[in-house]
């Protein structure tokens, strides 16, 4: 007869590839295999504070209490904190993220709104034990949960402090979990060459899309929309000007078409989107 424990396991093994697929991950890339590997050993229900647990479907729609581990390994939110809203957030949206980011061996990564930890864990696992994360939670009880949440990894220093503002260590990937109406300075600065910056550019309040940022040399980096989405705001990260400027630019469409970014104030025809010291670029 299994124990709780075999079952379990068998059972995060099995999100682990129904969460990639979700995720339109390719099984046999490297990247892919990794990070299935990630999603199959991490286990999600230390991270998302003891039973029951509030289940939440990605639509936002609450679907009930359980006590069942098995049900925090379905492609669900589960709250962390229900009255201010924040969650463990939709595992096949975190993984087609980290896909994009293709986090390597090695790697420096910074994880600006890391609630609890699960998505840092997987960052942890990504880069492994060459490799270093930081962790920023500006919510205290978030941040110490996810310390000790992450205690057992040796490569991951928690901070309770916003990762919107400087210093932030140089890295190779950069990914945030909560929205800012555009690519902040200090994490263009906080880049290396080839680094790789992912977060939801959207204004508060509003949905958005995931913008990945690449950075080939100053002051032009390579830029391109993801998938939509609609995350809690980053605290301190948010520039009304910046916003309403952005949801302008989002109900004209042609965000597909977007291909860098410039970090200077001198915008062509070719400007899709623009900020101070920033402008987004169609070609």
């Amino acid at each position: 007869m299994q124990s709780n424990i075999e079952q379990l396991d068998e059972e995060r093994f099995s999100y682990a590839t129904r969460i990639a697929a979700l995720a339109q991950i390719e099984a046999r890339s490297e990247v892919g295999c990794a990070i299935t590997a990630a999603f199959a050993v991490v286990p999600r229900e230390k991270f998302v504070g003891p039973p029951p647990w509030r289940i939440i479907s990605p639509e936002g729609k609450f679907e009930g209490i359980s006590e069942d581990p098995a049900d925090v390994y379905r492609d669900v939110l589960v709250a962390l904190d229900a009255g201010k809203g924040l969650n463990n957030g939709q595992p096949s949206l975190h993984a087609f993220c980290m896909n994009a980011l293709a986090p390597r061996k090695g790697d420096r990564a910074i994880h600006v709104g890391s609630g609890a930890g699960y998505y840092t864990a997987i960052l942890a696992e990504l880069v492994g034990e060459q490799g270093r994360v930081d962790a920023y939670e500006i919510e205290p009880k978030l941040e110490h949960e996810a310390a000790a949440n992450l205690s057992g990894y040796a490569t991951v220093q928690t901070h309770c402090r916003s990762g919107a503002e400087a210093p932030l260590p140089d890295c190779d990937v950069l990914y945030v979990s909560a929205a800012c109406a555009e690519p902040l300075e200090v994490w263009l600065d906080a880049l290396v060459a080839g680094g790789r910056l992912l977060f939801p550019m959207e204004p508060e309040g509003s949905a958005g899309r995931m913008l990945l940022v690449t950075k080939e040399s100053d002051p032009t980096y390579l830029a391109r929309f993801l998938c939509a989405v609609q995350f809690v705001a980053c605290i301190g990260a948010q520039n009304s000007n910046a916003a309403r400027a952005l949801d302008i630019s989002f109900s004209k469409g042609n965000w597909e078409a977007v291909k860098t970014l410039h970090r200077d104030n001198r915008p062509d025809e070719s400007c899709w989107a623009a900020g101070q010291g920033w402008w987004l670029s169609t070609r």
